[in-house]
């Protein structure tokens, strides 16, 4: 069988697994797969943008945020990026700058929240592009980038993750391995594509 939909995937690793009792627990191993797959990869057609304003210390990041790209603010020369520091190098310098605000130069991530440093003085517009969750098969959301284009992922990822509950010791070494195959290879077109035809730029510091 074809894997297509989120239908065409269960029964495929009913057959897979050989059992028919499973109707239940496959949408279980497929929630379980596509948590580890937010995890593994990192794909071009992941890539979300979002513009807001900031006039806080804080904003909240998008609900489906996995990982920034690139950051930049308008400020009154142009546009600008802003570099991602710690919590600690913000704290540090919050403590020589007794908390005042200005335009803001770098950033730090903090209880689903982007954190700004200074804190904005006055309303900046931002845009930011970033990594974003794969929407998650269901009844309702039958596809998504990663089965129209990699159903091999999901397949021996939903295997992968039935094999501790089903005692499949002996198959799980074979699953993983195809598997991270075919996470790497996912990766791997990503980078192609987004650097083809095209030439580094190296900036001078």
């Amino acid at each position: 069988m074809t894997i297509t939909n989120y239908s065409t995937l269960q029964s495929t690793v009913g057959d897979f697994l050989n059992r028919s009792d499973l109707t239940s627990v496959i949408p279980v191993f497929i929630q379980l797969a596509e948590a580890q797959m937010n995890r593994d990869i990192r794909h071009w057609r992941q890539q979300r943008r979002v513009s807001s304003t900031a006039d806080e210390r804080y904003e909240d990041l998008p609900v489906d945020f996995l990982e920034a790209v690139q950051f930049y603010i308008d400020t009154a020369n142009g546009e600008k990026t802003l570099e991602f520091a710690s919590m600690a190098e913000i704290s540090r310098r919050e403590l020589k700058t007794a908390g005042s605000s200005g335009e803001p130069e770098i950033y730090t991530l903090n209880s689903a929240q982007i954190k700004f440093f200074p804190a904005p003085d006055t309303a900046y517009d931002f845009s930011m592009i970033y990594y974003a969750k794969t929407p998650a098969l269901s009844d309702l959301n039958t596809t998504n980038w990663i089965i129209t284009h990699h159903p091999d992922a999901y397949l021996y990822g939903t295997l992968l993750h039935s094999a501790p509950y089903l005692a499949e010791d002996s198959r799980i070494a074979i699953w993983a391995q195809m598997y991270a195959a075919a996470v790497k290879n996912i990766n791997d077109e990503s980078e192609s594509s987004i650097y083809s035809g095209s030439r580094l730029v190296l900036r001078n510091r």
